[in-house]
């Protein structure tokens, strides 16, 4: 994890993320607690996080608009189209405003997809392919880890002075993030015009995501898996209401422990990628991910302590291998069509599941839920499984210090490139 650290330019795009991370880790759970204690409505709380994911729809056509940029400065643009985008929410006063939630929750999701595909390709960019994984790892162990305080500040922040001060927290942060990366140097080419029709450039990143037969194998098994997990963003609510007899805040606890968790994950998920190859740490990932949900079928304050962790385990095992995986296999003239529509195709299933939860949770017991996604996304797992051969384990490799500039030394095999 240092190595990847040792690079000047890594640093600096590590600051610029951290900085989104940390408004991101106060503010995504607070708009659902928001909408929950507006409207006192675990459904209505569940349909917010639908919002967020649903512009998983317009994936591909947002992917092929980041590709016809330079990736750190679209990378900038976005932010700060974001921090516009989220201030509306400083109006929102009571229940008859929740529909400005939803709104920016829309159009917060569509930043997250282009954030998401131009920090990929920028990741790409600036590293060689033996530190996509370390990368990886060191953004999810933050990520993760931001979750052992960043739902429990921005509830802290949303009890005390309410929505609008986590809003303006998370736009301060957005626009420090915004600034560090605007400083990042990147020599990057102006991405090539293509003559082919833009609906033809839009399907690429379906047609690359497919097309490769472990990134096809790596994408089906997380939108497998996903097609189920959805139903948490609803469940938890009941959950924690009918199963603990706690107050809808009490979700971001079970979210911090469930950082403990993720910040393990995140430590070991190189090792784990370098061990198992990205689809074999992608399966591991989902099965541990399952085993966190079906101990939530039985309501027990300790259990859930326990569960909650032991999925934050899976959560970044899954992403680092999957994302690893993307990165190494993708070129990167069409990287943000190909990051987008994987999102387009694991988060739709997930942003379904999310109106399925709403609907049953009213009518199946929450407990009988949890214990089918359980089993589903075992079911998951070995379907990945059965596939890691398609992607074989890396080795790890240092930076070496050289009069030339920086050498690459593969501890495994020896090379030097």
């Amino acid at each position: 994890m240092l190595t990847v650290l040792r690079r000047a330019d890594f640093r600096v795009l590590f600051a610029g993320v951290v900085a989104t991370m940390v408004g991101e880790s106060a503010l995504l759970l607070v708009l659902a607690i928001w909408v929950k204690e507006l409207t006192g409505s675990s459904s209505l709380a569940g349909i917010t996080i639908f919002a967020v994911v649903a512009p998983a729809l317009a994936a591909p056509l947002l992917g092929w608009i980041v590709d016809r940029f330079r990736r750190r400065p679209f990378l900038v643009v976005a932010i700060l189209a974001t921090v516009a985008a989220l201030s509306p929410l400083l109006l929102v006063r009571d229940r008859n405003d929740i529909w400005l939630i939803y709104v920016v929750g829309v159009l917060y999701g569509v930043s997250m997809i282009v954030v998401s595909a131009a920090l990929n390709g920028l990741i790409k960019e600036i590293l060689p392919e033996d530190l996509l994984a370390e990368a990886n790892g060191v953004l999810q162990t933050v990520r993760q880890g931001l979750r052992l305080v960043g739902p429990l500040g921005g509830a802290a922040l949303f009890t005390a002075f309410g929505g609008s001060a986590v809003v303006a927290f998370t736009i301060a942060c957005l626009l420090l993030g915004a600034a560090e990366i605007w400083v990042l140097k990147v020599r990057e080419e102006r991405p090539a015009v293509s003559e082919l029709h833009w609906l033809a450039e839009v399907g690429a990143g379906v047609r690359q995501l497919f097309g490769q037969p472990a990134l096809r194998r790596s994408t089906i098994g997380l939108a497998l898996a996903v097609a189920v997990v959805g139903m948490c963003e609803t469940l938890v609510f009941a959950y924690v209401d009918l199963g603990l007899h706690r107050s809808p805040a009490f979700v971001s606890v079970i979210v911090c422990v469930q950082g403990v968790g993720g910040l393990t994950g995140g430590l070991i998920a190189a090792k784990v990628v370098r061990r198992l190859g990205e689809i074999g740490a992608t399966a591991v990932g989902v099965l541990i991910f399952g085993l966190g949900f079906g101990g939530f079928a039985y309501p027990n304050l300790a259990l859930a302590f326990v569960s909650a962790a032991v999925l934050g385990v899976g959560i970044p095992l899954a992403i680092v291998g999957f994302n690893t995986l993307l990165q190494r296999v993708t070129p990167s003239a069409v990287m943000g069509r190909v990051a987008a529509a994987s999102e387009a195709v694991i988060s739709t299933p997930q942003a379904l599941s999310i109106v399925a939860g709403a609907a049953l949770v009213s009518v199946v017991d929450y407990r009988l839920l949890f214990a089918f996604m359980a089993v589903a996304m075992a079911a998951a797992a070995a379907y990945l499984w059965a596939g890691r051969s398609l992607s074989t384990p890396g080795h790890p490799s240092v930076i070496m210090p050289s009069q030339g500039g920086e050498v690459l030394l593969d501890l495994d095999q020896g090379r030097v490139g």
